[in-house]
């Protein structure tokens, strides 16, 4: 008898959704900032990823999967399994004085630092944080035992100096500690990648599993990278967005990620003809693009360091690997606001503050229309690879529309554990993310009724293969993605009741989550 009852203690006290005997994988999430849906090798670049490559043939690709359009809203929605508003950052962190715009998260939610750290998880994050700059937002107060973070949106990749000339700084912490990076200090993608790895060496011979959020800055402006690895693409693009557009176009479809009957989205109409420019104007713009390049080239050698760290922990095979990106490219031309300290120095250098621009920008979003910020497919569709030895088929491609909100709850799947209806005495708004466990291993899982966008008045809503879009101001429009996801086909015209079905059900969840005109709020 007591030897029973000892036994049910034991079963008791495990994760709720594991046996006993069933270990908890560590679990590592990879986010990139501002990487279009295009940029890297597993999904059509020309850029070098041999260790992205390598897990998306090792593991699962999803084609579609989406992000929040935007870095702070993304990290939230990330973080918390909510719609951004719902976690309070339904913009960037600046208070606009209403609940769903506050600008840090509140006290409604909680991460999966602080999910997983109650169930038995060590928790880390090293890189950008940027859910909110009070003290009550830090990583250090929401879950995680070890925390190297950017708090705010961008910063040089060699020093703490601030970007912008309106009073802002750039502030970076290690737990609740500030530190100030010099022009001595590692490359910034360099010193996110020897965090997470000093952090995972701290767990060796440990019991605990672990939960590694690694949230790289790159490749997002300053364009600033390590000269030899500007070196590796100097050149590489003098034949222009136009053809670099249709390479990758090409190579997604032959990769099955898109499909070969759908069309690639007009160049983008502020973008020029490369073949009217000059010389210099080509090598200009080429050198952007190289040192673009060049920052992903790096993330993905920190990605292979990660990798290489936990194997040689012993701890592959019970370790599994999600990475995606924030958002769209960025079509931000940093040189034009007169807010951002101009620096013209060498470019790719400490001394040169720039970006690629909306004609790099569109190319990282091949196939899709417009960039980070807007709410049509360039701009919230991410690339998104899992890897999972023995638990995940190789080479698996899936087709389940799939959002950041999803993350969360896979997670806690994963360690058997159950999200909580109170946390430190706070309701939590309930999870509006589905599991992805059994998409990863070859299940069909529960899809989503409906998902949806808001950010700055732009607005979206996909239901089934039907999808609503409007940015700020403009007119909604309708398109079907089985038939055009690269929204080249606008039916609003031919589907005046099927679109209002969708304008209706968008205007329910925006007053579930606090959706606030925007127009009206600044």
């Amino acid at each position: 008898m007591i030897k029973k009852l000892f036994i049910l203690a034991l079963l008791a006290a495990a994760p709720s959704h594991l046996s006993a005997q069933e270990k908890q994988p560590n679990i590592i999430v990879i986010l990139a900032d501002d990487l279009g849906f295009s940029d890297i090798g597993a999904f059509g670049s020309e850029i070098n990823t041999p260790n992205l490559n390598k897990l998306a043939s090792n593991g699962i690709i999803i084609k579609q999967f989406y992000n929040a359009g935007r870095c702070c809203p993304s990290r939230a929605s990330l973080l918390t399994g909510l719609y951004p508003h719902q976690a309070g950052v339904g913009d960037m962190v600046q208070d606009k004085g209403v609940p769903a715009y506050q600008g840090y998260l509140n006290e409604h939610c909680i991460t999966i630092g602080q999910a997983l750290k109650q169930a038995g998880y060590h928790t880390v994050v090293s890189g950008k944080w940027h859910v909110g700059l009070v003290p009550s937002a830090w990583a250090v107060n929401r879950g995680f035992d070890d925390a190297f973070t950017l708090q705010n949106n961008g910063s040089s990749y060699f020093n703490s100096e601030p970007l912008y000339n309106d009073g802002r700084k750039v502030t970076f912490l290690k737990g609740d500690k500030e530190i100030i990076r010099t022009d001595t200090s590692a490359y910034l993608t360099q010193e996110i990648t020897n965090f997470a790895i000093r952090s995972l060496e701290k767990q060796r011979n440990q019991q605990k599993p672990f939960f590694l959020y690694v949230a790289y800055n790159a490749p997002h402006w300053p364009i600033q990278a390590l000269p030899e690895d500007i070196a590796k693409y100097k050149g590489k693009y003098l034949e222009g967005w136009d053809r670099l557009r249709l390479s990758r176009f090409k190579k997604l479809k032959e990769l099955g990620i898109i499909d070969k009957n759908w069309d690639l989205s007009n160049r983008f109409e502020k973008v020029p003809d490369w073949e009217k420019l000059n010389a210099e104007e080509k090598d200009k713009w080429d050198t952007r693009m190289a040192i673009y390049a060049a920052m992903i080239d790096r993330m993905d050698a920190g990605i292979g360091e990660i990798l290489q760290k936990v194997k040689s922990l012993g701890e592959e095979d019970n370790t599994l690997v999600l990475f995606l990106s924030d958002n769209g490219g960025s079509a931000d031309d940093v040189k034009n606001w007169n807010y951002v300290t101009q620096k013209n120095g060498t470019p790719g250098s400490a001394a040169s503050i720039d970006s690629y621009e909306s004609p790099w920008g569109n190319v990282s979003n091949t196939p899709f229309q417009l960039f980070k910020k807007n709410t049509h497919e360039g701009g919230i569709a991410s690339p998104f690879i899992a890897y999972y030895p023995k638990h995940i088929k190789a080479g698996t491609v899936s087709s389940r529309v799939s959002h950041v909100i999803d993350i969360f709850p896979t997670c806690l799947e994963y360690a058997g554990s159950q999200y909580p209806v109170f946390f430190q005495g706070k309701s939590l708004t309930p999870l509006e993310g589905i599991s992805l466990k059994k998409e990863f291993e070859g299940q069909q899982s529960d899809a989503h009724e409906a998902l949806f966008w808001e950010h700055e008045g732009s607005k979206a809503v996909r239901k089934g293969q039907w999808k609503a879009v409007a940015e700020n101001n403009q007119p909604w429009e309708l398109y079907n993605l089985a038939a055009d996801r690269t929204e080249t086909k606008n039916v609003a015209k031919l589907e005046p009741k099927l679109l209002q079905t969708l304008i209706d059900l968008h205007a329910q969840w925006s007053v579930k989550v606090g959706v606030e005109d925007w127009n009206t709020i600044k």
